[in-house]
């Protein structure tokens, strides 16, 4: 009985873990995702600005 439980314990606590692990890894997908939308967004309005000066 004694090691079900400790089973059923060792089952949870790894869930746990892997859910924290998850939200960390959906953190840092989240920010490298906006950083990239923002430096295509910078390259785009600077390659726009810069076409327009020259013509």
């Amino acid at each position: 009985m004694g090691r079900i439980l400790l089973l059923v314990v060792a089952v949870i606590a790894a869930f746990f873990l892997l859910g924290a692990l998850l939200s960390l890894v959906a953190g840092i997908v989240k920010w490298a995702l906006i950083i990239g939308v923002v430096i295509l967004a910078v390259t785009a309005l600077s390659k726009i600005f810069r076409s327009g000066d020259a013509g």
